[in-house]
């Protein structure tokens, strides 16, 4: 039986049910926001259906609540493979957009407002959000104020703005007239019945209906829909600080993918800062609190996708001469592992190295743009192979009065005219063969035996060019007999010596000796060959890093490699006096560095804290099992010793009284015992003490290696977690921590483990 206009003014609105346990996600239908046009006319839902009337039994109350405006929130989509989410912005985000769209309406320029700290761009009037670093797809955002969740849907969805704008004009209607129990239609076929404030359902439209079917209920199972942000379960986002204490760019190491969900770079950059941002809350929080800290902020550095781009067509040439038959691992193959042998050509390697400089140069130039009241330090991360990337671009930064800032590669130091150094060689007769292929002195300088011989010039005079630039480029201890590299390290050239053992008068190349390989790092300047790494111009950073941390890094192996063994303890990067060597014990791509420093000692890596502030339980409990051992050795001594002594007891006393310095068997037995308690005393002080050793200046002093602790499960079958132990970084709270603990231990403020 329909109830009466009287009756439903007697009718309440209650408050919605703010600790409804809905989540929020993706649908598998969404509303077209075009077709959001309704009748004019609401008619009263028929009381035929079975459905409606047994929803009546919500209406209890009879006390009418005020219409009260619907507080609207800002959302964005994230698009997956297959799937799209409605995330929330910060509330400080909305807002800010909130306050963008109420004076948008009547400006004609563009409305632009930064979100995300200051890493997204959303244009207010074409609702779309932009990426400020990195490349990236527009996303669409939405002023939210409606929102809905299918059955099979685990989150809420929010409705296009002029749908939800529909909503909640008939919303306020049944409100201020206090009528319920209508229903709207819409041209698509949807059909939304507002029962009462607190139960609102949308019913979807079936393929073909039939004529019999008269109810919604009986089309297809509805729709609960919710008004307002704060009547959804979805988690709201804290906004972050805003002011920046330190930057940190990311390197990634090879292929596409960082993790094992083949995310981006970005992504995981992300999961990093959200992780920074949690443990600066929970470890750094008296300092928070007294605005002695804001946040550290972490930009990705992409140079995989410069690499098997267009411009350098390598895709397309290794894609020629790949077989077809296991099509998905050549794939694989060629988009990842082959990074290392392109690190390994000279052509490729430099084109990584400079889209890793210039990549960084241009995001600290965007950086400071957006944050003109910078003035904190820069640090750099390096995963893998982009570790070994960094290394050897800051084993090869300038300083001091060398250093040149903004420099996108290196240069000769000094370089007279072609016209001039082909006349002193008595060449000048080849001027115009090499002006004509548009060669100057720094070209020409790259230029091998082949590519002169491409050019018709005799192999006399190519032997002439090639000596000039060797001699003029090597510095004089090189051109005397010893090769010059970077500080730290001098190996003898191989000489030739006759039958008799004399040394001849000729100098053969530079001749690496694995016995004698010494070297803190390599100038790449002065020679082409050497240890084994590619003569490519390093290009040069427009600052000078803090510290350097590398994740899972080969650096230690491909040291190893090139011909070196040993790295001077006193040598330190040009520009950057920290370094840090951070792996997990199960990381089958990483290796140590400290061995190369200190050889001697059998040093043992440091061990990172969990963020929780104790061992893993697994840890302790391994280590609790080693000191009970530890124990029950010494008690057995122990019991051995007394059971000894009550043995050796009972003939002592027949025995005639030992005279002064006479011994017995007895008394050296009885004594024995004693020595080796004191032995063992002395042994577990000595061991408990561990002196600092320090391993070199690669790092101010301070220990280079540090090992995470594996999880109890890793612990089962290491084989099996390998590969995600080397990919583990980027979400790993303990390796975030060690990082903000070494930036914020330099300005001065110390974290505070939490009380659990």
């Amino acid at each position: 039986m329909s109830s009466s206009p009287s009756e439903k003014g007697r009718q309440s609105q209650a408050p919605l049910n703010s600790n409804t346990q809905e989540l929020f996600v993706n649908p598998t239908q969404s509303v077209s926001p075009g077709n959001t046009s309704v009748n004019l006319v609401l008619p009263v839902v028929d009381d035929s259906s079975s459905s409606t009337s047994s929803l009546e039994m919500y209406d209890m109350e009879s006390v009418p609540a005020p219409y009260h405006e619907v507080q609207p929130h800002w959302f964005y989509c994230r698009r997956a493979t297959d799937n799209a989410s409605w995330l929330p912005f910060s509330r400080e985000d909305s807002d800010k957009l909130e306050r963008a769209c109420d004076t948008a309406g009547a400006q004609e320029e563009v409305v632009v407002i930064a979100v995300d700290g200051e890493r997204y761009d959303v244009h207010v009037k074409e609702r779309k959000c932009y990426a400020v670093y990195w490349e990236q797809a527009p996303s669409e955002v939405r002023r939210c104020t409606w929102f809905y969740k299918g059955d099979k849907d685990t989150r809420f969805l929010p409705y296009p703005e002029d749908f939800s704008k529909t909503l909640e004009e008939a919303y306020m209607i049944a409100v201020t007239l206090d009528e319920w129990k209508r229903k709207l239609e819409f041209p698509t076929g949807e059909t939304v019945i507002l029962h009462n404030p607190k139960l609102i359902m949308q019913y979807q439209p079936i393929g073909m209906q039939d004529e019999w079917m008269t109810s919604p209920s009986e089309q297809t199972r509805p729709r609960t829909v919710k008004r307002g942000v704060n009547n959804i379960f979805v988690e709201i986002p804290d906004g972050e600080p805003e002011k920046v204490d330190h930057l940190v760019f990311m390197v990634h190491g090879i292929g596409p993918a960082c993790d094992l969900r083949f995310r981006s770079i970005i992504q995981c950059v992300n999961d990093f800062r959200s992780a920074s941002l949690s443990l600066l809350a929970s470890h750094f929080k008296r300092a928070q609190q007294d605005g002695q800290v804001g946040r550290v902020e972490f930009l990705p550095v992409n140079w995989h996708s410069a690499l098997h781009g267009d411009a350098t067509g390598v895709d397309e040439d290794i894609q020629r001469i790949t077989l077809p038959s296991i099509s998905r691992l050549r794939h694989f193959t060629n988009d990842t592992l082959l990074d290392l042998f392109f690190y390994n050509s000279p052509t490729y390697c430099q084109t990584i190295v400079d889209t890793v400089a210039s990549e960084i140069n241009r995001l600290l130039i965007l950086f400071k743009q957006r944050h003109p009241d910078f003035s904190g330090a820069i640090s750099v991360v390096g995963h893998s192979l982009g570790s070994l990337i960094l290394f050897d671009l800051l084993t090869n930064q300038r300083s001091g009065s060398e250093a040149r800032d903004g420099v996108p590669s290196g240069e000769p130091r000094h370089l007279n005219s072609l016209e001039q150094t082909l006349t002193r060689l008595g060449l000048q007769q080849y001027l115009d063969t090499l002006q004509a292929e548009n060669l100057d002195m720094e070209s020409l300088a790259l230029c091998n035996d082949s590519d002169l011989k491409d050019l018709g010039i005799p192999l006399g005079p190519r032997k002439k060019i090639l000596n000039y630039f060797r001699k003029k480029w090597l510095p004089e201890d090189c051109k005397n007999g010893t090769v010059r590299l970077a500080p730290g390290l001098q190996v003898a050239p191989e000489v030739n010596r006759d039958g008799d053992g004399n040394q001849s008068s000729e100098v053969n190349q530079p001749h690496f000796h694995r016995a004698q390989s010494v070297t803190s790092a390599v100038d790449y300047e002065y020679f082409d060959m050497g240890i084994g790494q590619v003569s490519i111009d390093y290009p040069q950073l427009s600052f000078q890093p803090q510290t350097f941390f590398a994740f899972g890094s080969p650096i230690g192996m491909f040291l190893t490699v090139r011909g070196l063994k040993h790295i001077d303890p006193n040598y330190t990067f040009p520009t950057c006096k920290s370094f840090y060597n951070i792996y997990h014990p199960y990381d089958p791509v990483a290796y140590r560095i400290e061995p190369m420093i200190v050889s001697e000692v059998d040093l043992q890596p440091m061990l990172i804290p969990h963020h929780k502030g104790r061992k893993r339980m697994h840890l302790e409990l391994k280590d609790s099992l080693t000191r009970m051992s530890m124990d029950l050795k010494n008690n057995v001594l122990g019991s051995l010793r007394t059971a000894w002594q009550s043995f050796s007891r009972l003939p002592v006393a027949a025995l005639p009284p030992v005279e002064e310095g006479e011994t017995t068997p007895e008394r050296n037995l009885e004594d024995t015992p004693g020595v080796c308690e004191e032995a063992e005393s002395s042994e577990s002080a000595e061991q408990s003490e561990h002196p600092e050793i320090k391993v070199g200046m690669l790092n101010g002093g301070r220990r280079i290696d540090y090992v995470l602790q594996e999880k109890p499960i890793e612990s089962f079958n290491e084989y099996l977690f390998a590969i995600q132990s080397h990919l583990c970084y980027w979400e790993s709270e303990d390796t975030a921590l060690l990082l903000l603990k070494e930036i914020y231990e330099k300005l001065g403020v110390a974290f505070e483990q939490p009380q659990l």
